[in-house]
């Protein structure tokens, strides 16, 4: 089981969008591939989420995590191979363990939590929850974005990880974006 959840080593630089939901992770994971010419790591937890969802009607439960954390290290191990420099991912184990601590009453898998500080990457881009909340079959949380912003802001602070918060409208985020990795290729690349 531990080999799942275990980074593979890369020269890549990697970069995390990081934050509650609805604020425009993915929207701008993509964006950021396209860019950089590279490739993004897509969230496995929507997507199994949704299918299960679409197929019963169900949320999820603690014991979906590890296959959740499971498919998420599948997608960035394989997709590693396929990166330009730099892989953009769309979230990662220190997100599903924020969210593990949230929806469970600080539970959180062992693996996950393991892995989670073990794995290793370069910049999180914090994203924060000033643009519009949009509704969606998995997204509950509306009015608790300030607070779980706060928690996932918090757990950056506590494990001393690199980050730049982003916020502001699109054009904003895009142009922080941009300049926090161009900075980061700068110093790690050249």
């Amino acid at each position: 089981m531990e080999k799942n959840l275990e980074q593979k080593s890369s020269r890549c630089l990697k970069i995390v969008l990081f934050g509650p939901e609805s604020t425009g992770k993915t929207t701008l994971a993509k964006k950021l591939a396209a860019h950089y010419k590279t490739s993004w790591v897509p969230e496995y937890m929507r997507e199994y989420l949704q299918k299960k969802w679409d197929n019963s009607k169900e949320v999820c439960v603690y014991e979906d995590l590890i296959p959740i954390a499971t498919g998420q290290m599948k997608l960035e191990n394989a997709l590693t191979n396929k990166a330009n420099q730099i892989l953009i991912c769309d979230t990662n184990l220190l997100e599903l363990k924020v969210y593990s601590e949230i929806y469970y009453n600080g539970r959180v898998p062992e693996e996950i939590y393991k892995f989670a500080l073990q794995n290793k990457y370069h910049l999180y881009l914090l994203m924060n929850t000033d643009i519009p909340w949009v509704a969606d079959d998995l997204r509950d949380k509306p009015d608790e974005r300030e607070s779980v912003f706060s928690v996932f802001r918090d757990t950056l602070i506590e494990y001393d990880l690199p980050f730049v918060q982003i916020g502001g409208n699109y054009k904003e985020r895009w142009s922080s974006a941009i300049n926090a990795i161009d900075q980061l290729i700068k110093t790690k690349l050249k």
